[in-house]
């Protein structure tokens, strides 16, 4: 391992590191390291900086640790140009997962790069993507939003935008404003879209409760989820001519097969796929009754 006396003896760099959602072994080796030999860290929350470094096992004294949110973030941004600038490693560490995905840090990296100094990823966590591919909703094209408005009217018009989006949506959601925020996906995007809440990624409660915006919002209407949550939303279902291959009933079947295996019950998932494709509820709903009889034959023959 690299030591931090090396480490600054060469060009200094502004390292960008993910830190876990919640379990520690998900501290990638290269991220451990990237720490170890930091000069500075630059930190959302420094009790949770110090906590990660001391799991992590760096040997004291460690980097000299200092706070970066939205309060302080230009000031910190021209602290770690001018070490940066001077030879130093600096850290960058957001409370969880990857920094600047709607936490602090775009200040940070814009001045370094405005200075003509190298900035370095370290790849790792991110809530994102881990809601994204636990959710059964398409993941090959999505659309982060990051939080929605805190006032009901702005998240409405922000919905209203991407209401024909076709493409699977991302949004972080405090747990207190997750009830309205269904309610009102579902009252602008359509109460059958289908719909995955995840919370607590990679903690010991971790859970996917998917469904449709109806089923979830009718079960967080007055029930608060515990945790910090994201929410995975289908996106809108795209015109198709009527001989399109994705259509046929073959195709329909596959479709619906993964979304029972996700999870959904058959009244959700038909209910999901007659959103996706604009196709009739009825059509929609026998197709999956019958993919849902062959699986339980199937599991019963298996038995």
């Amino acid at each position: 391992m690299t030591s931090r006396a090396d480490a600054s003896a060469a060009k200094g760099s502004l390292w960008v590191v993910a830190a876990p959602l919640g379990n520690p072994e998900d501290l990638s080796p290269r991220a451990r390291s990237t720490l170890a030999t930091a000069d500075m860290v630059l930190a959302e929350d420094t009790r949770s900086a110090r906590r990660l470094l001391a799991e992590a096992a760096v040997p004291g004294p460690g980097p000299a640790i200092l706070s970066c949110f939205d309060g302080n973030e230009q000031a910190r941004a021209e602290e770690a140009v001018r070490r940066v600038a001077a030879g130093e490693n600096v850290a960058l560490l957001s409370e969880a997962g990857t920094p600047l995905v709607s936490d602090p840090g775009f200040r940070v990296v814009a001045a370094v790069i405005a200075a003509g100094l190298p900035v370095r990823p370290v790849p790792g966590p991110s809530a994102v993507l881990a809601a994204l591919v636990g959710s059964g909703l398409p993941s090959d094209r999505f659309t982060f939003v990051g939080f929605a408005p805190r006032k009901s009217g702005a998240r409405r018009r922000l919905f209203q935008q991407l209401k024909d989006h076709p493409m699977t949506l991302v949004i972080y959601e405090a747990p207190q404003r997750t009830g309205e925020t269904l309610a009102d996906l579902a009252d602008v995007l359509g109460a059958e879209r289908p719909v995955c809440l995840a919370r607590e990624l990679t903690k010991p409660y971790e859970e996917f409760v998917r469904g449709t915006l109806a089923t979830l919002r009718d079960r967080y209407r007055d029930d608060r989820p515990l945790g910090e949550v994201t929410l995975v939303v289908g996106g809108a279902p795209v015109p198709s001519a009527d001989n399109d291959e994705s259509l046929s009933d073959d195709a329909l079947e596959k479709r619906a097969a993964a979304l029972l295996e996700s999870g959904l019950s058959a009244r959700d998932a038909a209910d999901a796929l007659a959103a996706q494709t604009g196709q009739p509820r009825r059509r929609i709903y026998a197709l999956v009754t019958k993919v849902a009889g062959d699986r339980r034959s199937e599991e019963h023959e298996a038995g």
